[in-house]
């Protein structure tokens, strides 16, 4: 197929481990309707690998499924948590082991769909066991985030872990707290906790990734912004705001396409025109570092989406997942 880009073998770790299909791709390369397609395809579930689609009321700019989509097929670890509560990589992957054993033991095909590296690869790559909370330190640094702000914090983790930083957004004040807490409390960065060796995964998997011309899909980011501002997400992200659902500092609230919104809320602004341009400029840096964080993954089958239809993708990944399953039998 000319528009499957082969990076080697087929990414199947051990014939002792089960393997799950996995679907990666950066935001807006077409994940979600390729992967109900292969759901129905195969008889599969899927499961979300998605940092924003956890959180409960956050709808619109998170692109959940929509209700005909999940009609079409099952899907898991979506709408989990509410706005306020913390939830990391090492709970995504103990949530997914236990979902994708569920849906094995019902006899369906469980199919891993996301773009949120760090969740992937902490469930297929181990687990990072770090140190527990240091709450009397923890509590001094999100004071000085009230005080000072994210950013101030992020040039101190900057100077002692700037692997870190480098992949820690200045505004985002939860990991930006976490990494130092580490660093303060254990005198080791967080990056040398998590070289370390971690959980061993129970499962192994079965890469396919979808990508697309950058510039085309810049222009299918640019599309399904406006596509979100005109189904109300403003009127979302004013109505989580003013019911204190969402506020700035929330775990939630560094989701890109609410923060940038409740900037202007918080501020006493009206105007959402830079908020919306901020929103587009914000997820196209996103897509860019997950294409960045996806192709240091080895044994990808890359589908090259500008020669495929979101059918014609779905069918060569079911056949290929089908030929696998032959050969391990």
């Amino acid at each position: 197929m000319s528009f499957i880009k082969d990076l080697g073998e087929p990414s199947w770790k051990s014939e002792l481990m089960h393997n799950v299909l996995a679907i990666i791709g950066p935001t807006a390369s077409g994940k979600t309707g390729v992967a109900i397609r292969v759901a129905q395809e195969l008889g599969g579930e899927i499961i979300s690998a998605d940092s924003r689609q956890i959180y409960r009321r956050l709808d619109i700019g998170t692109a959940k499924p929509t209700m005909d989509e999940a009609r079409l097929a099952r899907h898991h670890l979506i709408d989990i948590i509410e706005p306020s509560e913390a939830y990391d990589a090492t709970r995504f992957a103990i949530d997914a082991e236990n979902v994708i054993a569920s849906i094995i033991s019902a006899g369906a095909e469980p199919i891993l769909v996301g773009g949120t590296g760090f969740y992937v690869r902490s469930l297929f790559d181990g687990l990072f066991e770090g140190p527990g909370r240091n709450e009397p330190v923890r509590e001094t640094l999100e004071r000085r985030v009230r005080e000072d702000g994210s950013e101030s914090l992020h040039d101190e983790l900057a100077a002692v872990d700037p692997t870190s930083a480098s992949r820690i957004h200045p505004n985002d004040a939860l990991r930006i707290v976490r990494a130092l807490e580490v660093y303060i409390s254990t005198g080791s960065t967080l990056t040398a906790w998590q070289s370390g060796s971690g959980r061993e995964p129970a499962y192994a998997p079965v890469y396919f990734g979808l990508t697309m011309d950058r510039a085309r899909l810049y222009a299918r980011i640019d599309s399904r912004v406006d596509a979100m501002i005109a189904a109300g997400l403003i009127g979302e992200v004013r109505r989580l705001y003013e019911s204190d659902v969402l506020l700035p500092g929330l775990p939630a609230a560094n989701a890109v396409g609410y923060r940038e919104i409740l900037d202007v809320l918080a501020a006493g602004g009206t105007d959402f025109t830079e908020a919306i341009e901020l929103i587009k400029r914000n997820t196209r840096r996103y897509s860019k570092r997950q294409m960045t964080w996806f192709s240091s993954i080895e044994g990808v089958d890359w589908l090259d989406m500008d020669k495929a239809g979101e059918e014609e993708a779905a069918r060569v990944i079911a056949a290929r997942w089908r030929e696998h399953q032959t050969g391990e039998e």
